[in-house]
């Protein structure tokens, strides 16, 4: 073998080499940062919500809750699907009232957080606009008795911090069946 092809192989060897090592630390990296642990500040506090809100989302959910929680009890997104969302943020007649229009971005920030965190309908259902017609409510509520009809007043009996937007927290008798 000629010391020129001997010198090419092992320069291919070597860039392969590096690519693959390359590879590796990306792959390592986007793997730590997609896995990221919460910091020891969010796990010191109480989360409310049923889900941990990325930050991209924060401002949406922010925004949500003063244009929604200020005349009701906001719903955590994941009890209704998406498409419930959608339809509401678009219509001014909310179950009866009028409601000035929401605008861009703050519409736009909402309807993100809204969207990421409900789920979507499956083909044949139809869209609910009722808390207790949800099959996304009813799976969160498995061996519930619920009230007729539901309503978001009646989830305080549960929930006690669901004015403070705390669903996690159980009221005491629900707490003794966990």
């Amino acid at each position: 073998m000629q010391p020129h092809a001997k010198t090419r192989r092992r320069s291919q060897f070597i860039f392969l080499l590096i690519i693959l090592l390359w590879s590796i630390t990306m792959g390592w990296g986007l793997a730590l940062a997609t896995n990221a642990q919460p910091s020891s500040e969010q796990e010191a506090t109480e989360i409310g919500t049923v889900d941990i809100v990325p930050s991209r989302y924060q401002l949406g959910q922010e925004l949500y809750l003063e244009n929604c929680a200020t005349c009701h009890i906001a719903l955590p997104p994941a009890v209704m699907p998406t498409q419930t969302w959608q339809k509401l943020l678009q219509d001014p007649q909310h179950y009866g009232v009028t409601l000035p229009q929401l605008v861009d971005p703050s519409r736009l920030l909402i309807w993100n957080y809204l969207r990421n965190f409900s789920r979507p309908l499956l083909k044949e259902e139809t869209t609910p606009y009722r808390l207790g017609e949800s099959r996304y409510f009813k799976a969160l509520h498995p061996n519930v008795k619920l009230p007729r009809p539901v309503d978001v007043g009646s989830c305080v009996s549960c929930h006690p911090g669901a004015t403070e937007y705390n669903f996690r927290r159980l009221s005491p008798e629900w707490e003794a069946t966990q």
